[in-house]
């Protein structure tokens, strides 16, 4: 089946690069072989420590790891350009945390497995006001709430499909991607590797006025290999800066589809405000993943580690579903940037109360190659999972 689509839209490019050609063979303005010589390559090195102590475990992971990045970007020839990005991710030093594919149980999880993978891959096409990018591709859409690349985790997560996106910055933009394959961040040992099936993602916005966007988007996932998660998600967004504050608002509704063994229906609802307190920027916000008949809302593509909490105690919604109540606030600080925010977590069904968590950045960028980070997080448990604290380092250099 796999191979089929991958067929399908291998047989779409070759159509799309014919066509174009057939328009545009009279405005040559350079041969194939410039287009590739002219190509760029890039380095990305990112080391990161990360250490976890959760209580239910005996023993705290300590995580090493160095990710490497090498990609390189074709020249343009008649609007078409090309793109291959490679990773590896290895452990410096000990393996002492569960990668969830090294059988090291004993520790806390995290999730950078050791390994070699095609990150992206892809030919893309820019013209009359469009772009068309067939090939494995990183997708992050609107905030990456529901969609994203977790990039965040060393192994990214990438999306094997056809793209095609019209209008830019200022005017109406829609955004369509069908998706056969969905490449997690478990790496390609894991049985979680890749999520199947037929997932088509549409995302349009539209400027009011001037720094006021309307959004509204239809996320349908039939998976073949993971289908308690198959459903059809739908909802529009907004998001405005009136000068003193800037406020964005969300809602979308989820139903079941496809083999899916649950039969329910659930709202997602969030509210957030941000506004200047002198050198302080202070956000509070308000997002709730509800539940219908013991099934919660689920985003099984967004980048959940940016929501509800850097322990990632929800990236799967709870069956009772999650109200996270949040107050934030960041500031400029000795060159890099400072960030603070608060959580307490409760049950959308029912009167549980999950407990809450404290989180604190701070990232540095020396140059335009050299950048710093340094995060914790600590959990604080009720009647939800388990007390956990963690840290982390990050050094990134980029060329």
């Amino acid at each position: 089946m796999k191979q089929q689509k991958l067929s399908t839209v291998i047989a779409a490019i070759i159509l799309g690069v014919s066509s174009y050609q057939a328009i545009a063979a009279e405005n040559e303005s350079a041969t194939l072989t410039d287009a590739l010589n002219s190509g760029e390559v890039g380095v990305n090195l990112r080391y990161r420590v990360e250490h976890v102590d959760q209580d239910n475990i005996d023993d705290v992971a300590v995580a090493s790891t160095l990710r490497t990045r090498l990609n390189w970007t074709s020249g343009s020839y008649r609007g078409f350009d090309a793109f291959f990005e490679v990773d590896n991710i290895s452990e410096i030093g000990n393996d002492n945390y569960n990668s969830t594919v090294n059988g090291n149980t004993e520790h806390p999880v995290v999730v950078d497995p050791q390994g070699t993978e095609v990150n992206q891959a892809y030919l893309k096409y820019n013209g009359f006001n469009s772009k068309v990018i067939a090939g494995r591709q990183r997708i992050n859409l609107d905030g990456q709430r529901f969609v994203g690349g977790v990039g965040w985790r060393q192994n990214e997560q990438t999306y094997d499909g056809l793209r095609y996106q019209f209008g830019g910055e200022g005017e109406l933009q829609l955004d369509y991607s069908y998706i056969y394959n969905v490449n997690r961040i478990y790496g390609e040992d894991s049985a979680r590797s890749d999520l199947d099936g037929d997932i088509q993602l549409f995302h349009a916005s539209y400027p009011l006025v001037e720094e006021h966007k309307l959004t509204a988007f239809f996320y349908n996932l039939d998976l073949d290999n993971a289908v308690n998660f198959s459903a059809r998600t739908f909802g529009a967004g907004y998001r405005g800066d009136f000068g003193l504050f800037e406020t964005q608002l969300s809602y979308a509704r989820q139903e079941d589809i496809g083999s899916n063994l649950s039969d329910f229906s659930a709202d997602y609802y969030l509210a957030e405000i941000a506004a200047p307190l002198g050198p302080v920027k202070g956000k509070l916000g308000y997002e709730v993943l509800g539940s219908d008949d013991g099934v919660g809302f689920s985003t099984p593509l967004a980048t959940l580690h940016k929501f509800q909490g850097y322990t990632d105690k929800f990236i799967e919604t709870p069956a009772d579903g999650v109200e996270d109540l949040y107050l934030g606030a960041s500031l400029a600080l000795a060159g890099g940037d400072l960030g603070i925010t608060y959580h307490s977590f409760e049950a959308n069904e029912g009167s549980a109360d999950y407990g809450s968590e404290w989180n604190i950045s701070y990232g540095h960028e020396f140059n335009e190659y050299f950048s710093a980070l340094v995060k914790y997080a600590t959990y604080d448990a009720e009647d939800y999972s388990a007390d956990t604290d963690k840290f982390w380092l990050m050094l990134t250099a980029k060329f």
